[in-house]
């Protein structure tokens, strides 16, 4: 009986630990009979996704830069950097994107922004950000109400902000690519939403609208 409680917790432990595995890629597009995965789901390794006849997804992986195009009839499972793929046809690239976006950014950055501010007003280079974002339309994620500012650290005088309704796309994610508004590349930002904040930089060579999202991904959750 000992050693059947013993196997009962050791196999209780070893799901909990799956059930926390933190995200490595975002499925940033579905076609077709898709099943296992939607547009905007974050996955995890060992994530099983299946594709119909003339489905298709693009899956993009936050460390690696890897952005995948599968099509055709198959099944995808997810790994650490990049998929493996049963049946269906792959088309993989490296993208622009920064490995930090793997972490959400759930810690409080005030000090990070104070930095920032602290070294413009002595005359220094700002400081480093947390994160660098390769399109200047960012889709942000930022559940429920509330308004998202954008303000901008390395020159004074560009603010932005956009009242969010809880209406965005599962309820958490804005997407500038779809209004007229877009950030200036090469500059230095503060996003804030609630209680949440983070310091970013768009590069220099960051383009507007609906670029890859996983190097334009702000996550403010």
């Amino acid at each position: 009986m000992k050693k059947a409680i013993v196997v009962v917790v050791g196999v209780m432990g070893f799901a909990g630990s799956a059930t926390a595995q933190a995200p490595v890629a975002v499925v940033e597009e579905v076609q077709g009979n898709v099943t296992g995965a939607e547009f905007m789901d974050y996955v995890v390794p060992g994530k099983v996704i299946k594709l119909g006849q003339g489905a298709s997804v693009v899956v993009g992986y936050m460390k690696s830069c890897r952005r995948e195009t599968i099509n055709g009839v198959g099944t995808i499972i997810v790994g650490e950097d990049e998929s493996k793929v049963h049946l269906a046809e792959v088309e993989a690239t490296r993208t622009n994107c920064d490995p930090a976006q793997a972490h959400p950014t759930t810690r409080a950055t005030s000090d990070v922004a104070a930095s920032v501010v602290r070294s413009l007003e002595k005359g220094a280079p700002p400081a480093g950000p947390q994160l660098t974002l390769y399109g200047t339309s960012p889709l942000v994620e930022a559940k429920g109400r509330g308004t998202l500012v954008f303000e901008r650290l390395d020159q004074k005088g560009e603010r932005q902000q956009f009242d969010l309704t809880g209406n965005q796309l599962k309820g958490r994610f804005y997407d500038l690519a779809g209004t007229s508004k877009s950030l200036t590349p090469g500059a230095t930002y503060a996003a804030t939403f609630a209680s949440r904040r983070i310091v970013f930089r768009v590069d220099p060579q960051a383009k507007p609208g609906p670029t890859p999202i996983v190097g334009r991904l702000l996550r403010l959750e």
